[in-house]
């Protein structure tokens, strides 16, 4: 399995999780890279639904969440802090909107919903991130750990986040695509 890291910045692409990354926290994953830097990289799992309904963190938001409304688990770093992720409905307003990748981009939760409402067409909350020190991420590409790949814009809010790492990994190109039906426990194929 080979690894290609490009030489700038991964922020805005996707790391599938190879079947061989044995990390519980990040088996079967798709994180988004909302950065990556010489200081490291910081990203949130688009797959993980948890249980919690937006109601319960954060009901103003609610209104404005994609479907599943349930807040997502990000990765296993401060999952008591809160990360959105919204996607733009035309030109978002610079204060309230850091781009990540064409019209995804993390939201100013500080912001009142009713003002940023008219600005993005669906939100989705992240409860913690998945976080990497200088060099680290680039480690576990080079080790095979990581696939990086293109996201496209209906990654980040899929309506069927359980099946994306499938999907994802399905519309590669070459050997790659693959991996999308490779079994769960080998040992049972």
């Amino acid at each position: 399995m080979m690894a290609v890291v490009p030489a700038s910045s991964l922020k805005g692409r996707l790391l599938v999780a190879a079947p061989g990354l044995v990390d519980p926290n990040f088996d079967r994953t798709v994180v988004l890279l909302l950065s990556h830097g010489e200081e490291g990289a910081l990203g949130v799992v688009l797959n993980r639904p948890s249980g919690v309904d937006v109601l319960d963190p954060l009901p103003a938001w609610s209104r404005l969440v994609a479907t599943p409304s349930v807040v997502f688990v990000g990765g296993p770093v401060q999952q008591d802090a809160v990360i959105g992720l919204g996607q733009a409905r035309g030109e978002p307003l610079a204060d309230l909107w850091t781009e990540v990748s064409g019209r995804v981009g993390v939201i100013d939760l500080s912001r009142d919903p009713d003002e940023v409402g008219g600005h993005l067409d669906e939100v989705r909350l992240f409860s913690g991130y998945a976080g990497w020190d200088q060099g680290q991420l680039e480690g576990e590409i080079d080790a095979g750990g990581w696939f990086v790949v293109d996201a496209e814009p209906e990654d980040a809010l899929s309506r069927e986040p359980d099946g994306l790492w499938r999907r994802v990994l399905a519309r590669q190109p070459g050997q790659l695509a693959l991996y999308a039906n490779y079994p769960a426990d080998p040992s049972n194929n």
